[in-house]
């Protein structure tokens, strides 16, 4: 069972949502990356929802979820997480989620374990970039407004997808380009600032929930490096790399998908 997008209105303002799969089956829901909506997912979609009853959602600041004034921290976008689960009266879920959706996944593992039954976090890590970095592109695109974010999508395909992804698959690049291009500024902005002020380095002994790190062997942004990081400090957490760089669902979806499933089956 498929349905289009729509809005849900939640205790935190209204997410635009997508469910797909059985209402009966085990929940998962999926947390986008930033500069990205819920279509980011499609080539995870008939995979996973197969087997999970898979909830999708913008993210706060972008697509056609509220954009709230700045800036945003990881308290907000988690706790918009629980909300929309609250909405759709989820009680139990699977997480997944990639870059600042995985980093929001740490924040549910560390603050709403116990809502969780597995959570994979995707080409991220437990402080992402440093804190200036992120300020200044907050500052370039409240400035620039539209021209600073489609400055942004000029730019994104060496941050998100290897030479060889880029040049192999124009379409599937052009796309992302103009997904970015399009997110609000200031939502875009507040997300940058909480990226910046977001450090769960020393929170990671508190995540219980069974965790999936997942990391892209070409991967500038959130290295392989940062995920070994995270598992050394996450009890029994489980390592797997795939052979891409930052947007590894988009770039080889049937490894990512592969990976997931088989995370989500252990558990």
């Amino acid at each position: 069972m498929s349905q289009a997008a729509f809005q849900l209105t939640t205790q935190r303002g209204d997410f635009r949502v997508a469910i797909d799969g059985d209402p009966a089956a085990p929940a998962l829901i999926l947390s986008n990356s930033l500069g990205t909506t819920l279509e980011m997912w499609a080539p995870q979609v008939a995979a996973l929802s197969g087997r999970h009853r898979l909830i999708r959602y913008d993210t706060r600041g972008h697509g056609g979820s509220s954009v709230t004034p700045g800036p945003y921290s990881f308290d907000d976008l988690g706790q918009d997480a629980l909300a929309v689960l609250d909405a759709l009266q989820v009680e139990q879920a699977a997480f997944c989620g990639i870059s600042m959706g995985g980093h929001t996944g740490l924040w549910l593992g560390v603050h709403a374990g116990q809502r969780f039954d597995a959570i994979a976090v995707c080409n991220s890590a437990a402080k992402i970039g440093n804190e200036q970095a992120w300020r200044e592109r907050a500052a370039m695109v409240r400035i620039g407004g539209a021209a600073g974010m489609q400055e942004l999508a000029n730019s994104a395909p060496g941050r998100w997808f290897t030479e060889g992804f880029v040049s192999a698959n124009p379409e599937v690049v052009r796309r992302a380009q103009h997904g970015i291009a399009r997110i609000d500024p200031e939502g875009y902005a507040a997300c940058c600032e909480a990226l910046a002020t977001s450090d769960l380095r020393a929170s990671l002994g508190k995540i219980l929930t069974p965790t999936l790190l997942l990391a892209g062997e070409n991967d500038p942004v959130t290295t392989v490096a940062d995920a070994q990081a995270m598992q050394a400090g996450i009890s029994g957490a489980q390592l797997a790399t795939v052979p891409a760089s930052h947007l590894s669902n988009l770039e080889v979806p049937q490894a990512f998908n592969q990976a997931v499933l088989d995370f989500l089956a252990s558990t």
